[in-house]
């Protein structure tokens, strides 16, 4: 069905596979008189897939199946999330960080770059209600280890998952540089000795952290750069994308019909 809707919702706009490939393309392969470019099929396995979505596509076309009400309205559902979506792609385009805006972030953030350390940690990812929270911080900050809050944890039925892990600074799980408002847990993670214990925030409840070894590896600014330069890209994007959302509301005649909630139920 994905294989159906994603072919047949460029039919609208007239594309066909002859006219999405580009002139400097080779044909890799014909599929019952179908050419398969390179443009479709950028490797072995990626030309094995499209020659079998081919083959589907060709059975659901022979079977009419854009004619289902179903596959028609999945179909524009596609269409308008692609149309949206190159929308604002092409209105977000974020441009290149400057080298002032590179050197201010890696500056700005010595636990990701200058300070940055491998982590061996063990972790309790806990499931509970924000009641909870402020008593498993208690009883973290007087636990000599982590399995002493693992007990604590069993004692009262709180669901939790341990985990052991070795990570650098930038792919914590609690950390992902893509994600600038747990930043601070990075810092206070890198203030723990050896054998300390944390209560970091997590998706659903928060993880009880241990510190088993943490090994210095800075990175330099022309190494971070690269990666700082695509994550300020990235938020760039991100924050074009909303302006322009928030433009064209503005700009625009909305009108709510009748109890939105009893519909959206």
């Amino acid at each position: 069905m994905r294989a159906l809707v994603l072919f047949l919702l460029l039919l609208p706009l007239g594309c066909g596979r002859a006219d999405a490939t580009r002139a400097d393309a080779l044909v890799l392969a014909r599929v019952n008189g179908a050419e398969i470019s390179s443009a479709d099929a950028p490797g072995a396995q990626a030309l094995e897939r499209e020659i079998e979505r081919e083959l589907l596509v060709q059975q659901a076309l022979e079977a009419r199946l854009e004619r289902d009400p179903e596959v028609r309205a999945a179909i524009e559902r596609a269409r308008r999330e692609v149309l949206a979506q190159a929308w604002l792609e092409r209105r977000a385009a974020p441009g290149r960080a400057s080298r002032e805006e590179v050197r201010a972030f890696y500056a700005a953030n010595p636990a990701l770059f200058a300070e940055r350390r491998i982590y061996r940690l063990r972790s309790l990812e806990v499931t509970a209600p924000a009641p909870l929270m402020q008593a498993l911080r208690e009883q973290a900050s007087r636990a000599a280890a982590l399995y002493e809050v693992a007990a604590w944890l069993h004692e009262r039925n709180v669901p939790f998952v341990e985990a052991a892990l070795t990570r650098p600074a930038e792919q914590l799980p609690l950390a992902h540089l893509e994600e600038l408002a747990r930043l601070a847990n990075l810092k206070e993670l890198a203030r723990l000795e050896p054998g300390a214990l944390a209560v970091l925030p997590s998706p659903g409840g928060a993880a009880v952290v241990e510190l088993v070894e943490a090994e210095r590896s800075p990175l330099g600014e022309a190494q971070a750069a690269p990666l700082i330069e695509q994550f300020l890209a990235g938020r760039r994007r991100l924050e074009r994308a909303a302006a322009e959302v928030k433009r064209l509301r503005e700009a625009a005649s909305i009108e709510y019909v009748g109890d939105i909630q009893a519909r959206a139920r």
